[in-house]
């Protein structure tokens, strides 16, 4: 009986040896591949790096396209915001990879007749600044070709090489960086905080904050300011805030503003845009 429950105790103990290597084998193999697929993540990631710098501008460049409006802030605050229209959409690519957007800028209820008209250049930012998408302003050369550029159909736009043949003096740039996440916005910036040259209404230089919201809205605030640092033009309360047409139709109700020449021409020192 003895010898017989040794052999049972025997047979147990090598059953344990053998299946106790087989688990740690299996254990080894589990923790294997989940560093092999940790050290893949990482290695595609910095493949990729390239990629992810253009697909920042990508966002950008697409978040900056379409029509907006100020129709709700007007409709709040008609003493310090007009209702504008906000258009920009595709014009061209440069070599590099670079977009180059048609923006024009109107009252909202005489969208034929832009008093505004930019180009937008947007890019990665240089590597070895601490930012993302560069947004780059331009002016146009002979910009009354381009009024209503992006109601137009494309056979009856300038084309590409003629849009990139357009693009005339730099105005400014604005430092782009993607939002922390629990953010509101996408991406959020400036331009440097000694901006760029303005003359108008007696500034010396202007500054830009831009941010591109979760919501598709566009929040930009222009300044001017002169020597002494005294702001001469734009918006004191906060930025203009423009939502997209769809979610904007509903104050279409709200009665026009008086446009008159004289008073729109003051008062369009409130305009988010860089004034010549």
């Amino acid at each position: 009986m003895s010898t017989g429950s040794g052999s049972d105790s025997d047979s147990d103990s090598d059953s344990d040896s053998d299946s106790n290597p087989n688990g740690w084998s299996r254990a080894r193999g589990v923790v294997l591949k989940t560093l092999l697929l940790i050290g893949g993540a990482v290695l595609l990631k910095r493949l990729t790096k390239s990629a992810t710098r253009w697909d920042h501008s990508r966002i950008v460049a697409h978040s900056l396209t379409g029509q907006k409006y100020s129709k709700e802030q007007a409709y709040r605050d008609p003493d310090n915001y007009f209702n504008f229209r906000w258009l920009s959409c595709p014009a061209a690519e440069m070599v590099d990879g670079s977009k180059v957007l048609y923006f024009e800028q109107a009252f909202w209820r005489t969208p034929h007749k832009p008093f505004r008209q930019r180009f937008f250049m947007v890019k990665p930012c240089p590597k070895e600044m601490k930012c993302d998408v560069e947004l780059s302003t331009y002016a146009i050369r002979d910009a009354e070709g381009y009024k209503n550029f992006c109601d137009r159909s494309k056979d009856q736009r300038p084309q590409p090489e003629e849009v990139i043949g357009d693009i005339a003096e730099h105005l400014t740039t604005i430092y782009l960086k993607h939002c922390e996440r629990g953010k509101p916005c996408l991406y959020e910036g400036s331009t440097p905080r000694d901006g760029f040259p303005n003359s108008w209404n007696g500034a010396s230089y202007c500054t830009s904050e831009l941010s591109i919201m979760k919501n598709n809205e566009i929040h930009i605030w222009d300044k001017g300011y002169d020597d002494d640092g005294n702001q001469v033009w734009g918006v004191k309360g906060g930025p203009y805030e423009f939502k997209p047409a769809a979610a904007s139709s509903f104050i279409d109700m709200f009665p026009p503003l008086n446009l008159a020449a004289e008073s729109a021409e003051k008062r369009i020192q409130g305009s988010f845009v860089f004034q010549d």
